[in-house]
C-alpha cells in the first residue's frame, strides 16, 4: 500500500472524531495508519478533541517560524498539523488530519495527490448534536448549520464521502468499504 493523506473535514456535528476513533480501532491486520494530532489556540477541554494546545499568541509565534505543515484559521481558532506528524508518510503510511473546508484548497495545492474524506450527517442530526454538546448559543449554532453544506474547490481530487447519520458503526464500515476500494484494505466481517 502507497502512502496517502487523508485529509478529513465535514460540518461541526458530523461526527468526525468519533468515526475516526472507530476507523482507529478497526484497522485491517497489517495496514499502518497515523491520526495527526492538530495544535490548537484552545484549552483541552473533556470529552473533546485531544489536542496540542497553544495560546494564541505562542500559535502565531509557531506560525511564523513555519512550525506547522498545514495551518488555518476556522471558527474563530487557529489550527495547524506540525511536520512531524505528516512524517509517517515517508514511513508509507496513511495519515489522517482532521481539517477546514475552507483550507481545501491550500491543502490540495501543497498535497496534491491527497484523498479527501467529507463525514457528514442529515442536518437535523447536525442541530441535535450541536444542541447536545451545549458549548454554544442557539446563533452560533445556526451559523455552523447555514455553512454545512460548503464544500468548494477549484481543484480535482478523490473524494471519499461518509454519511454519519445513523449509528458509528454504520459510518465506520461505510468509510472501511470505502477505503477497501480505494486501496485494496480488506474490510472487517
Amino acid at each position: 500500500m502507497s502512502q496517502r493523506l487523508i485529509y478529513t473535514i465535514g460540518p461541526s456535528g458530523a461526527g468526525k472524531d468519533s468515526v475516526l476513533e472507530w476507523l482507529g480501532q478497526h484497522v485491517p491486520a497489517g495496514r499502518t495508519v497515523h491520526f495527526a494530532r492538530r495544535v490548537i489556540d484552545r484549552p483541552v477541554q473533556a470529552h473533546g478533541e485531544m489536542h496540542e494546545s497553544l495560546s494564541t499568541s505562542d500559535f502565531l509565534a509557531q506560525r511564523a517560524l513555519q512550525s506547522f505543515a498545514l495551518c488555518w484559521t476556522a471558527n474563530g481558532h487557529h489550527y495547524g498539523v506540525r511536520h512531524a506528524e505528516l512524517s509517517a508518510l515517508e514511513r508509507g503510511h496513511w495519515v489522517f488530519v482532521n481539517g477546514s473546508r475552507e483550507y481545501l484548497d491550500t491543502a490540495l495545492a501543497t498535497f496534491p495527490s491527497m484523498v479527501v474524506l467529507h463525514i457528514t450527517a442529515p442536518m437535523e442530526v447536525l442541530a441535535a448534536r450541536l444542541a447536545g454538546r451545549q458549548r454554544e448559543s442557539a446563533e452560533q449554532i445556526a451559523a455552523r448549520l447555514s455553512r454545512a453544506g460548503l464544500m468548494q474547490s477549484s481543484q480535482e481530487y478523490v473524494l471519499i464521502e461518509v454519511q454519519n447519520g445513523g449509528t458509528l458503526d454504520e459510518a465506520g464500515r461505510r468509510l472501511l468499504q470505502a477505503l477497501s476500494q480505494l486501496s485494496g484494505w480488506t474490510s472487517p466481517g
